[in-house]
């Protein structure tokens, strides 16, 4: 998964019901905006608000619609849903699977560690890890990532820990091993390129692919350029994540056009005020 891809938001009707012919319009939206790759059941895609069917079908249609691979979450806090999720996903076409550390118990390095290796080794898919400590509550550190690494069926890792150093921490150790680094924020992708990572699963992707793959592209080439521009989209990065949320992002899609559909509930829209800080943000896309 070299490059840029969206965590894919989902769409859904005003009403709740997941909007197939939006996201079908969508896949194609952000492609033709320079995605590398479709991340589809990912956290900004409000995964764990959709059944286990819905989340088959999503990966089902961005499949179908793709012409870039496609990374599908499969991750559940138990080892038998992961699993289940993941041979769904791969009877659907879908080419990796991105797995979220187990969350709601808390459990130790030594046990993910194991659990893991358990999905590893049953999985029909590759294997991408994925720490998103500010919503589990759960970091896989370096030090475990490094020992994962050696699995030959997990080939990389999404770190949306946002923490730049322990990103250099798990590029350095994972540099002989063939895998992965790839960032989850959209706020230090050229940063984490500088480290050696792979690419990134952003959410600024579906709200501003192009710029994700110009800022992707130019660091081949002039990673100071890189920096500086994406230095330029920190505020909006923010934003979209940390301010105002899923309910932010797919209000500010809508606005600049992408068929981004509304949130599920317990969601709740944005309010005027919202509207108005996103509008100055997105004015120069």
């Amino acid at each position: 998964m070299d490059g840029v891809g969206p965590p894919l938001v989902t769409p859904f009707t005003q009403e709740g019901d997941l909007d197939e012919p939006a996201l079908r319009e969508l896949v194609g939206w952000v492609e033709q905006r320079g995605v590398d790759f479709h991340v589809p059941c990912g956290s900004n895609s409000e995964a764990e608000l959709m059944t286990s069917t819905e989340r088959t079908r999503v990966i089902e249609i961005v499949v179908e619609e793709a012409s870039v691979p496609v990374l599908a979450g499969t991750g559940s806090p138990g080892l038998r849903e992961t699993l289940e999720a993941t041979e769904a996903a791969a009877a659907v076409g879908a080419d990796a699977a991105l797995v979220v550390t187990p969350f709601y118990f808390n459990h130790d390095q030594s046990t993910l560690e194991t659990y893991y290796r358990a999905v590893a080794d049953a999985a029909p898919l590759p294997v991408y890890l994925y720490s998103v400590p500010g919503y589990t509550d759960v970091r896989l550190q370096p030090e475990t990532v490094e020992k994962l690494a050696t699995h030959d069926n997990i080939v990389g890792m999404k770190d949306s820990s946002g923490d730049v150093a322990e990103f250099i921490r798990l590029a350095n150790r994972t540099e002989n091993a063939d895998f992965q680094p790839v960032v989850g924020s959209g706020s230090v992708l050229a940063q984490a390129l500088d480290a050696g990572g792979s690419g990134g699963v952003l959410a600024l992707a579906n709200i501003a692919p192009a710029v994700c793959s110009e800022i992707f592209q130019l660091h081949q080439e002039d990673p100071e350029a890189a920096r500086e521009l994406n230095a330029g989209f920190v505020e909006l990065n923010r934003a979209i994540t940390a301010t105002y949320g899923i309910a932010g992002l797919k209000w500010a899609m809508r606005a600049r056009g992408a068929p981004a559909g509304h949130v599920r509930s317990p969601h709740q829209p944005i309010d005027e005020p919202a509207k108005s800080a996103l509008e100055s943000l997105i004015a120069d896309l």
